[in-house]
Protein backbone atom coordinates (compact mmCIF):
# COMPACT_ATOMS: atom_id res chain seq x y z
CA UNK A 1 0.00 0.00 0.00
CA UNK A 2 2.91 2.32 0.79
CA UNK A 3 4.23 1.66 -2.71
CA UNK A 4 0.97 2.89 -4.24
CA UNK A 5 0.99 6.03 -2.12
CA UNK A 6 4.61 6.71 -3.08
CA UNK A 7 3.79 6.18 -6.76
CA UNK A 8 0.74 8.47 -6.55
CA UNK A 9 2.75 11.13 -4.76
CA UNK A 10 5.43 10.88 -7.46
CA UNK A 11 2.82 11.22 -10.20
CA UNK A 12 1.20 14.13 -8.39
CA UNK A 13 4.59 15.84 -8.14
CA UNK A 14 5.24 15.34 -11.83
CA UNK A 15 1.76 16.67 -12.67
CA UNK A 16 2.22 19.75 -10.48
CA UNK A 17 5.69 20.37 -11.94
CA UNK A 18 4.35 20.04 -15.48
CA UNK A 19 1.42 22.36 -14.80
CA UNK A 20 3.73 24.90 -13.21
CA UNK A 21 6.07 24.77 -16.20
CA UNK A 22 3.14 25.09 -18.63
CA UNK A 23 1.64 28.02 -16.70
CA UNK A 24 4.99 29.78 -16.54
CA UNK A 25 5.57 29.34 -20.29
CA UNK A 26 2.04 30.47 -21.11
CA UNK A 27 2.32 33.59 -18.93
CA UNK A 28 5.69 34.48 -20.47
CA UNK A 29 4.33 34.08 -23.99
CA UNK A 30 1.23 36.11 -23.14
CA UNK A 31 3.40 38.87 -21.72
CA UNK A 32 5.57 38.90 -24.86
CA UNK A 33 2.52 39.09 -27.14
CA UNK A 34 1.07 41.97 -25.12
CA UNK A 35 4.37 43.87 -25.22
CA UNK A 36 4.70 43.37 -28.98
CA UNK A 37 1.12 44.61 -29.49
CA UNK A 38 1.88 47.62 -27.31
CA UNK A 39 5.00 48.44 -29.35
CA UNK A 40 3.01 48.22 -32.59
CA UNK A 41 0.27 50.48 -31.21
CA UNK A 42 2.77 53.07 -30.00
CA UNK A 43 4.54 53.04 -33.38
CA UNK A 44 1.18 53.49 -35.12
CA UNK A 45 0.35 56.50 -32.94
CA UNK A 46 3.79 58.03 -33.41
CA UNK A 47 3.41 57.73 -37.19
CA UNK A 48 -0.07 59.27 -37.11
CA UNK A 49 1.11 62.16 -34.92
CA UNK A 50 4.14 62.71 -37.14
CA UNK A 51 2.00 62.72 -40.30
CA UNK A 52 -0.34 65.26 -38.72
CA UNK A 53 2.54 67.53 -37.73
CA UNK A 54 4.06 67.37 -41.23
CA UNK A 55 0.75 68.13 -42.95
CA UNK A 56 -0.27 70.85 -40.48
CA UNK A 57 3.09 72.55 -40.83
CA UNK A 58 2.89 72.44 -44.61
CA UNK A 59 -0.61 73.89 -44.61
CA UNK A 60 0.24 76.59 -42.08
CA UNK A 61 3.17 77.71 -44.20
CA UNK A 62 0.87 77.80 -47.22
CA UNK A 63 -1.78 79.70 -45.26
CA UNK A 64 0.66 82.44 -44.31
CA UNK A 65 1.27 83.32 -47.95
CA UNK A 66 -2.03 82.35 -49.60
CA UNK A 67 -5.53 83.54 -48.96
CA UNK A 68 -8.16 81.14 -50.25
CA UNK A 69 -11.72 79.98 -49.78
CA UNK A 70 -11.10 76.45 -51.05
CA UNK A 71 -10.81 73.84 -48.30
CA UNK A 72 -9.76 70.91 -50.46
CA UNK A 73 -6.17 71.19 -49.18
CA UNK A 74 -7.44 70.53 -45.65
CA UNK A 75 -8.97 67.13 -46.45
CA UNK A 76 -5.89 65.10 -45.50
CA UNK A 77 -5.58 67.00 -42.22
CA UNK A 78 -9.23 66.27 -41.39
CA UNK A 79 -8.67 62.60 -42.24
CA UNK A 80 -5.69 62.43 -39.87
CA UNK A 81 -7.78 63.93 -37.06
CA UNK A 82 -10.54 61.42 -37.77
CA UNK A 83 -7.98 58.61 -37.39
CA UNK A 84 -6.84 60.15 -34.09
CA UNK A 85 -10.41 60.07 -32.83
CA UNK A 86 -10.32 56.28 -33.15
CA UNK A 87 -7.19 55.64 -31.09
CA UNK A 88 -6.11 58.79 -29.24
CA UNK A 89 -7.14 60.51 -26.05
CA UNK A 90 -9.54 63.43 -26.01
CA UNK A 91 -6.74 65.87 -25.18
CA UNK A 92 -4.80 64.90 -28.33
CA UNK A 93 -7.89 65.23 -30.53
CA UNK A 94 -8.77 68.60 -28.96
CA UNK A 95 -5.24 69.90 -29.56
CA UNK A 96 -5.34 68.67 -33.18
CA UNK A 97 -8.69 70.37 -33.76
CA UNK A 98 -7.33 73.58 -32.26
CA UNK A 99 -4.35 73.44 -34.64
CA UNK A 100 -6.71 72.88 -37.59
CA UNK A 101 -8.82 75.86 -36.54
CA UNK A 102 -5.68 77.97 -36.38
CA UNK A 103 -4.74 76.94 -39.92
CA UNK A 104 -8.21 77.76 -41.23
CA UNK A 105 -8.11 81.16 -39.50
CA UNK A 106 -4.70 81.83 -41.05
CA UNK A 107 -6.02 81.02 -44.53
CA UNK A 108 -8.76 83.61 -43.99
CA UNK A 109 -6.33 86.40 -43.06
CA UNK A 110 -4.50 88.53 -45.63
CA UNK A 111 -1.16 87.25 -46.94
CA UNK A 112 1.78 87.95 -44.66
CA UNK A 113 5.00 89.63 -45.72
CA UNK A 114 8.39 88.20 -44.77
CA UNK A 115 8.87 90.81 -42.05
CA UNK A 116 5.43 89.95 -40.60
CA UNK A 117 6.39 86.26 -40.61
CA UNK A 118 9.62 87.11 -38.79
CA UNK A 119 7.64 89.04 -36.17
CA UNK A 120 5.25 86.09 -35.80
CA UNK A 121 8.18 83.74 -35.32
CA UNK A 122 9.78 85.98 -32.69
CA UNK A 123 6.52 86.37 -30.79
CA UNK A 124 5.95 82.61 -30.68
CA UNK A 125 2.69 82.85 -32.61
CA UNK A 126 3.94 80.40 -35.22
CA UNK A 127 4.31 77.68 -32.61
CA UNK A 128 0.70 76.60 -33.11
CA UNK A 129 1.53 72.90 -32.64
CA UNK A 130 2.97 73.25 -29.13
CA UNK A 131 -0.19 72.06 -27.34
CA UNK A 132 -0.58 69.20 -29.79
CA UNK A 133 3.00 68.06 -29.23
CA UNK A 134 2.60 68.20 -25.45
CA UNK A 135 -0.66 66.22 -25.58
CA UNK A 136 0.97 63.57 -27.79
CA UNK A 137 3.98 63.31 -25.53
CA UNK A 138 1.76 62.92 -22.46
CA UNK A 139 -0.32 60.22 -24.14
CA UNK A 140 2.69 58.23 -25.28
CA UNK A 141 4.36 58.55 -21.86
CA UNK A 142 1.22 57.56 -19.95
CA UNK A 143 0.97 54.20 -21.67
CA UNK A 144 -2.69 54.76 -22.53
CA UNK A 145 -2.31 51.88 -24.96
CA UNK A 146 -2.62 49.61 -21.90
CA UNK A 147 -6.34 50.34 -21.68
CA UNK A 148 -6.71 49.12 -25.27
CA UNK A 149 -4.89 45.94 -24.36
CA UNK A 150 -7.27 45.15 -21.52
CA UNK A 151 -10.16 45.27 -23.97
CA UNK A 152 -8.32 43.51 -26.79
CA UNK A 153 -5.61 40.90 -26.48
CA UNK A 154 -5.71 39.19 -23.10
Amino acid sequence: MDAYISALMGLAGIAIGSLTSFASTWMTHRSQVREKYREVEIAKREKLFSDFIAEATRLYGDALSHQKDDVSDLVLLYALVAQMRLISSRSVVDAAELAMARIVETYLTPNRSLSEMRDLAHSGAMNFLFDFGEACRAELASGRVGSVLRGGIQ
